[in-house]
């Protein structure tokens, strides 16, 4: 299972929430992105990760990655879950993070981190995702669903509900 979706659309609470419904283990991308001191791995450490957790057989994979590397996920994945909130949401989701990160490492967060420094990179993402998170990719993923199950989640309460219709 992939799943994917612009920052702070709340993809990391989704994905922990189905492992711990169905028992498959989770792999959040950041988490093989990147080293305990919060820098990038090189990318052929994270292309040997990622391609034996798709080699794994059962595997919810959370995250974004290079682009080669989401390509893969998207042909492998027997599900595929685009979490695609407003950008006011994904906005605020960001934000709110950044808040409670001040406390509490956020779900899904790479050890080491900087929560500032994430939050940034964020922002700067959002105002990128138009060109990608659009239209043409949406009618892209509508294209494979015919060889696997897909769920698009456009709201707060569409997420709410897959998640306790899928989860609970």
């Amino acid at each position: 299972m992939a799943v994917f979706g612009k920052p702070g659309s709340g993809k990391s609470t989704l994905s922990k929430a189905l492992a711990l419904a169905t028992g498959i283990q989770l792999h959040q991308l950041d988490s093989i992105a990147y080293k305990k001191n919060g820098e990038l791995v090189d990318r052929s450490s994270f292309d040997e990760a990622h391609e034996r957790i798709l080699s794994s057989g059962n595997w919810i994979i959370d995250g974004f990655g290079p682009i080669n590397s989401f390509r893969q996920r998207l042909e492998a994945a027997d599900t595929l879950v685009y979490v695609d909130l407003p950008y006011i949401t994904s906005y605020w989701f960001v934000t709110k993070r950044l808040l409670k990160g001040l406390f509490v490492k956020p779900e899904g967060w790479p050890e080491g981190s900087s929560v500032l420094k994430g939050t940034f990179e964020s922002y700067k993402v959002l105002r990128l995702c138009p060109k990608f998170w659009n239209d043409d990719f949406t009618a892209r993923l509508e294209a494979m669903s015919d060889k696997k199950s897909l769920y698009i989640v456009k709201s707060v309460s569409e997420l709410n509900n897959f998640v306790s219709r899928n989860v609970n």
